[in-house]
Protein backbone atom coordinates (compact mmCIF):
# COMPACT_ATOMS: atom_id res chain seq x y z
CA UNK A 1 0.00 0.00 0.00
CA UNK A 2 2.56 2.18 0.78
CA UNK A 3 5.43 0.91 -0.54
CA UNK A 4 7.24 2.94 -3.17
CA UNK A 5 4.27 5.85 -2.67
CA UNK A 6 4.82 9.14 -1.42
CA UNK A 7 3.60 9.57 1.97
CA UNK A 8 2.07 12.09 4.50
CA UNK A 9 1.87 11.17 8.09
CA UNK A 10 -0.66 12.84 10.26
CA UNK A 11 0.31 12.67 13.82
CA UNK A 12 -1.45 13.21 17.15
CA UNK A 13 -1.15 12.53 21.06
CA UNK A 14 -0.65 8.60 20.38
CA UNK A 15 3.32 9.54 19.13
CA UNK A 16 4.13 11.27 22.12
CA UNK A 17 2.65 8.72 25.26
CA UNK A 18 5.90 6.81 25.11
CA UNK A 19 7.72 9.85 25.88
CA UNK A 20 5.70 10.58 29.00
CA UNK A 21 3.67 13.17 27.51
CA UNK A 22 -0.07 11.89 28.27
CA UNK A 23 -3.30 11.85 25.55
CA UNK A 24 -6.66 13.56 26.39
CA UNK A 25 -8.39 10.59 24.95
CA UNK A 26 -6.43 7.35 24.71
CA UNK A 27 -6.61 4.51 26.85
CA UNK A 28 -6.23 5.12 30.34
CA UNK A 29 -6.63 9.11 30.14
CA UNK A 30 -7.63 10.68 33.41
CA UNK A 31 -10.55 12.95 32.22
CA UNK A 32 -9.41 16.49 32.54
CA UNK A 33 -11.33 20.01 31.04
CA UNK A 34 -8.38 21.65 28.97
CA UNK A 35 -8.05 25.48 28.97
CA UNK A 36 -10.69 27.05 26.36
CA UNK A 37 -9.81 30.00 24.15
CA UNK A 38 -12.70 32.61 25.17
CA UNK A 39 -11.78 31.39 29.19
CA UNK A 40 -7.99 32.40 28.48
CA UNK A 41 -8.27 35.45 26.55
CA UNK A 42 -11.68 36.81 28.50
CA UNK A 43 -10.13 35.97 32.19
CA UNK A 44 -7.40 37.39 34.21
CA UNK A 45 -7.84 34.59 36.43
CA UNK A 46 -7.97 32.26 34.36
CA UNK A 47 -4.40 33.27 33.09
CA UNK A 48 -3.46 33.15 36.43
CA UNK A 49 -4.39 29.74 37.45
CA UNK A 50 -2.97 28.29 33.99
CA UNK A 51 0.41 30.10 34.59
CA UNK A 52 0.85 28.34 37.80
CA UNK A 53 0.15 25.37 36.37
CA UNK A 54 1.95 25.53 33.71
CA UNK A 55 4.94 26.77 35.02
CA UNK A 56 5.18 23.75 37.59
CA UNK A 57 4.62 21.56 33.87
CA UNK A 58 6.84 23.36 31.90
CA UNK A 59 10.20 21.15 33.24
CA UNK A 60 9.04 18.15 32.35
CA UNK A 61 7.81 18.70 28.70
CA UNK A 62 10.78 20.48 27.93
CA UNK A 63 12.96 17.64 29.18
CA UNK A 64 10.71 15.24 27.20
CA UNK A 65 12.72 12.74 24.33
CA UNK A 66 11.56 11.47 20.88
CA UNK A 67 10.46 7.98 21.38
CA UNK A 68 11.03 5.15 18.82
CA UNK A 69 7.83 6.29 16.55
CA UNK A 70 9.18 10.15 15.94
CA UNK A 71 12.84 8.36 15.25
CA UNK A 72 11.04 6.00 12.62
CA UNK A 73 9.32 8.43 11.20
CA UNK A 74 12.31 11.20 10.77
CA UNK A 75 14.59 8.18 9.11
CA UNK A 76 11.13 7.61 6.82
CA UNK A 77 11.54 10.87 5.72
CA UNK A 78 15.35 11.13 5.50
CA UNK A 79 14.82 8.03 3.31
CA UNK A 80 12.46 9.64 0.70
CA UNK A 81 9.31 7.83 1.90
CA UNK A 82 7.65 10.43 3.47
CA UNK A 83 7.30 13.82 1.80
CA UNK A 84 6.45 15.57 5.59
CA UNK A 85 4.90 15.57 8.83
CA UNK A 86 1.64 17.19 9.96
CA UNK A 87 1.23 17.04 13.82
CA UNK A 88 -1.37 18.09 15.80
CA UNK A 89 1.29 17.95 19.25
CA UNK A 90 2.50 20.85 20.51
CA UNK A 91 5.73 19.39 22.30
CA UNK A 92 8.28 19.67 19.27
CA UNK A 93 9.91 16.00 19.36
CA UNK A 94 9.61 15.51 15.45
CA UNK A 95 11.54 18.28 15.14
CA UNK A 96 14.00 17.38 18.26
CA UNK A 97 14.11 13.38 16.55
CA UNK A 98 15.46 14.41 13.18
CA UNK A 99 12.15 15.65 10.80
CA UNK A 100 12.64 18.62 9.07
CA UNK A 101 9.32 19.10 7.11
CA UNK A 102 6.91 19.61 10.08
CA UNK A 103 3.68 21.62 10.39
CA UNK A 104 2.81 21.93 14.10
CA UNK A 105 -0.78 22.52 13.00
CA UNK A 106 -1.74 23.60 17.03
CA UNK A 107 1.27 25.11 17.77
CA UNK A 108 4.47 24.91 19.84
CA UNK A 109 4.80 25.10 23.66
CA UNK A 110 8.21 26.61 23.52
CA UNK A 111 7.06 29.89 21.67
CA UNK A 112 4.78 32.38 23.68
CA UNK A 113 2.73 34.96 22.07
CA UNK A 114 1.05 38.43 23.32
CA UNK A 115 -2.25 38.76 23.17
CA UNK A 116 -1.56 42.57 22.34
CA UNK A 117 1.26 43.12 20.35
CA UNK A 118 1.78 39.69 18.69
CA UNK A 119 5.45 39.29 19.32
CA UNK A 120 7.28 36.39 20.03
CA UNK A 121 9.14 35.05 22.88
CA UNK A 122 10.88 31.46 23.94
CA UNK A 123 8.72 29.65 26.90
CA UNK A 124 11.89 29.57 28.49
CA UNK A 125 12.49 32.59 29.18
CA UNK A 126 8.83 33.30 30.06
CA UNK A 127 9.38 30.38 32.55
CA UNK A 128 12.96 32.53 33.86
CA UNK A 129 10.44 35.52 34.61
CA UNK A 130 7.37 33.23 36.17
CA UNK A 131 10.02 31.53 38.21
CA UNK A 132 11.64 34.88 39.33
CA UNK A 133 8.14 36.06 40.30
CA UNK A 134 7.15 33.18 42.16
CA UNK A 135 10.30 31.85 43.91
CA UNK A 136 7.73 29.65 46.12
CA UNK A 137 7.06 27.19 42.72
CA UNK A 138 10.99 25.72 42.66
CA UNK A 139 10.07 23.08 45.02
CA UNK A 140 7.07 22.07 42.82
CA UNK A 141 8.74 21.73 39.42
CA UNK A 142 8.14 19.13 37.68
CA UNK A 143 6.98 16.91 40.62
CA UNK A 144 3.12 16.59 39.70
CA UNK A 145 1.05 15.24 37.33
CA UNK A 146 1.90 17.00 33.44
CA UNK A 147 -1.21 17.10 31.24
CA UNK A 148 -1.42 16.88 27.10
CA UNK A 149 -1.04 20.86 26.88
CA UNK A 150 1.95 20.80 29.46
CA UNK A 151 0.23 21.97 32.53
CA UNK A 152 0.05 20.17 35.77
CA UNK A 153 -2.30 19.83 38.59
CA UNK A 154 -1.75 22.08 41.47
CA UNK A 155 -3.62 23.10 44.64
CA UNK A 156 -5.70 26.37 45.11
CA UNK A 157 -2.98 27.60 47.67
CA UNK A 158 -0.25 27.51 45.02
CA UNK A 159 -2.27 29.51 42.42
CA UNK A 160 -3.32 31.67 45.00
CA UNK A 161 -0.71 35.30 44.65
CA UNK A 162 0.92 34.16 41.45
CA UNK A 163 2.49 36.74 39.87
CA UNK A 164 2.15 36.54 35.71
CA UNK A 165 4.19 38.74 34.05
CA UNK A 166 3.30 41.43 31.30
CA UNK A 167 5.14 41.60 28.01
CA UNK A 168 6.74 45.17 27.70
CA UNK A 169 3.71 46.30 25.58
CA UNK A 170 1.27 45.72 28.42
CA UNK A 171 -0.28 42.90 26.86
CA UNK A 172 -0.86 39.56 28.26
CA UNK A 173 0.98 36.52 27.11
CA UNK A 174 -0.09 32.73 25.73
CA UNK A 175 1.52 30.00 24.94
CA UNK A 176 1.83 30.04 20.68
CA UNK A 177 -0.66 27.00 20.90
CA UNK A 178 -3.94 26.68 19.49
CA UNK A 179 -6.72 26.18 22.41
CA UNK A 180 -9.53 24.08 22.48
CA UNK A 181 -12.29 26.49 20.52
CA UNK A 182 -9.87 28.41 19.37
CA UNK A 183 -9.13 28.09 14.81
CA UNK A 184 -5.83 27.10 13.49
CA UNK A 185 -4.07 30.04 11.59
CA UNK A 186 -4.94 30.14 8.05
CA UNK A 187 -1.08 29.89 7.52
CA UNK A 188 -0.96 27.14 8.96
CA UNK A 189 -3.69 25.24 7.52
CA UNK A 190 -2.56 26.32 3.94
CA UNK A 191 1.04 24.85 4.10
CA UNK A 192 -0.30 22.04 5.96
CA UNK A 193 -2.18 21.68 2.47
CA UNK A 194 0.40 22.17 0.46
CA UNK A 195 2.76 19.54 2.01
CA UNK A 196 -0.37 17.28 1.77
CA UNK A 197 -0.65 18.22 -1.86
CA UNK A 198 2.97 15.65 -2.27
CA UNK A 199 1.77 12.73 -1.31
CA UNK A 200 -0.61 9.83 -2.70
CA UNK A 201 -1.01 8.30 0.91
CA UNK A 202 -1.93 9.69 4.22
CA UNK A 203 -0.62 7.69 7.33
CA UNK A 204 -2.66 8.54 10.28
CA UNK A 205 -0.44 8.22 13.51
CA UNK A 206 -1.70 8.07 16.78
CA UNK A 207 -4.52 10.15 16.66
CA UNK A 208 -8.23 9.74 17.39
CA UNK A 209 -9.17 12.71 14.99
CA UNK A 210 -11.49 13.71 17.24
CA UNK A 211 -10.88 17.22 16.25
CA UNK A 212 -12.01 18.36 12.91
CA UNK A 213 -8.44 19.82 12.62
CA UNK A 214 -7.01 16.14 11.67
CA UNK A 215 -10.17 14.52 10.85
CA UNK A 216 -10.33 17.14 7.92
CA UNK A 217 -6.92 15.24 5.99
CA UNK A 218 -8.67 12.10 5.96
CA UNK A 219 -11.98 13.50 4.52
CA UNK A 220 -9.64 15.00 1.55
CA UNK A 221 -7.90 12.02 1.28
CA UNK A 222 -11.05 9.86 1.07
CA UNK A 223 -12.69 12.27 -2.11
CA UNK A 224 -9.46 12.47 -3.77
CA UNK A 225 -9.21 8.42 -3.70
CA UNK A 226 -5.90 8.42 -1.42
CA UNK A 227 -5.31 5.69 0.40
CA UNK A 228 -5.30 6.37 4.31
CA UNK A 229 -3.46 3.65 6.35
CA UNK A 230 -4.50 3.90 10.80
CA UNK A 231 -2.08 2.81 13.23
CA UNK A 232 -3.63 3.56 16.52
CA UNK A 233 -4.49 2.45 20.31
CA UNK A 234 -8.00 2.09 20.18
CA UNK A 235 -10.74 3.21 17.81
CA UNK A 236 -10.82 6.78 15.60
CA UNK A 237 -13.33 8.45 13.72
CA UNK A 238 -11.60 7.70 10.74
CA UNK A 239 -11.62 3.89 10.88
CA UNK A 240 -14.58 3.59 8.41
CA UNK A 241 -12.87 5.30 5.81
CA UNK A 242 -9.54 3.43 6.74
CA UNK A 243 -7.80 1.02 3.76
CA UNK A 244 -5.47 -0.37 6.30
CA UNK A 245 -6.02 0.31 10.10
CA UNK A 246 -3.17 -1.23 13.01
CA UNK A 247 -4.01 -1.72 16.65
CA UNK A 248 -0.78 -1.34 18.62
CA UNK A 249 1.74 0.69 20.15
CA UNK A 250 3.49 3.18 17.46
CA UNK A 251 7.05 2.93 19.01
CA UNK A 252 6.44 -1.06 18.50
CA UNK A 253 4.37 -0.60 14.73
CA UNK A 254 6.57 2.49 13.74
CA UNK A 255 10.10 1.38 13.32
CA UNK A 256 8.70 -1.98 11.80
CA UNK A 257 7.01 0.14 9.49
CA UNK A 258 10.27 1.75 8.85
CA UNK A 259 12.41 -1.58 7.94
CA UNK A 260 9.86 -2.49 5.52
CA UNK A 261 9.94 1.01 3.40
CA UNK A 262 13.50 1.31 3.53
Amino acid sequence: MMRGRRVIALTGAGCSTESGIPDYRGPGAKPRRPMQYREFVGSAAARVRYWARATVGWPRMKTAQPNAAHRAIASLEEGGAIVGVITQNVDGLHGVAGSERVVELHGALARVRCLSCRSITSRDAIHARLIADNPWLIDRLGGADVAPDGDAELDAEAINGFRVPACACGGAWKPDVVFFGENVPRATVDHAWALFDQAEVLLVAGSSLTVWSGYRFVRRAVERGMPVAIVNVGPTRGDGDASLKLEGALGDVLPRLAAVLA
